[in-house]
């Protein structure tokens, strides 16, 4: 999905204070878990402004990111509901997301957070992303970050769809054995370690998760059905549930014949 969506409508985020500030014309909902070419496109139309126009100025917006971003928001474009002033311009639209982005993620009780885990604050922002991306609920977030941290730490690749599916632009739960073998610094089937970037905008309560993931040994996990997650640390227990998985993809009417999640 993208698009600027109009003030008002049924999206989770907060609204951001606006102390200080000019009355604001209109607003713009950023949703959790947007990726950064998502926010792009909704500020260019909240702005009315030609495609690609906020991407192309990222470069001048002078934003306040960590050194490990080189340059590159991803991760750090707040989702909030955000004020757009009438003077409104891409580069403080930016600034403004991750200047907010930098007071809720870079406080001492994130840094405590991330050094538990021998981890900076970046990798937290990029280990939240990927529970963003992959945990169907607020409740799952906290398991879904173990397995993450289980996985770093037992020296397994992340194996998570949700890179696969960041290295070639899209957003799907139909994974094939050939996704898994791409090329790509993302594909965290073929790679160790994280991702180079975060791979999506992550909201606080992703973020607390990544920071204080639920205790437990799992380090395999699918969502079989809405509701429906299964977290185990018994690969045989996992592939049974992948098969269930599956057989769930298969019953839909409008499955396309080459969906199959590959066994982690």
């Amino acid at each position: 999905m993208t698009g600027a969506v109009v003030a008002g409508a049924a999206v989770a985020v907060p609204l951001l204070s606006l102390a200080g500030r000019a009355a604001a014309s209109a607003t713009l909902v950023i949703p959790e878990g947007w990726r950064a070419s998502q926010i792009y496109d909704a500020v260019d139309k909240a702005l009315a402004l030609p495609a690609g126009s906020t991407r192309s100025s990222v470069g001048t917006a002078d934003l306040k990111l960590p050194g490990d971003a080189g340059g590159n928001p991803e991760g750090y474009l707040f989702p909030a509901t955000y004020p757009l002033e009438k003077d409104a311009t891409p580069q403080s639209v930016l600034r403004f997301m991750v200047d907010t982005a930098n007071k809720r993620f870079g406080g001492a009780p994130v840094a405590a957070g991330a050094q538990r885990d021998a981890m900076n604050g970046y990798q937290a922002v990029t280990i939240a992303s990927i529970v963003q991306a992959e945990a169907v609920g607020k409740a799952d977030m906290g398991k879904v970050a173990r397995v993450v941290l289980n996985r770093l730490q037992r020296g397994m690749p992340l194996q998570m769809d949700s890179t696969l599916n960041y290295a070639l632009n899209r957003s799907t739960l139909n994974t094939t054995v050939s996704d898994t073998r791409i090329e790509n610094p993302y594909n965290s089937y073929q790679r160790m370690g994280l991702p180079p970037s975060p791979i999506d905008n992550p909201g606080v309560d992703a973020m607390r998760a990544a920071l204080n993931p639920t205790p437990g040994n799992w380090l395999y996990f699918v969502t079989v059905k809405p509701g429906d997650t299964r977290f185990t640390a018994d690969y045989a227990e996992h592939q049974r549930n992948v098969a269930d998985f599956n057989a769930a993809q298969n019953s839909k009417a409008q499955r396309s014949p080459q969906v199959s999640r590959p066994p982690r």
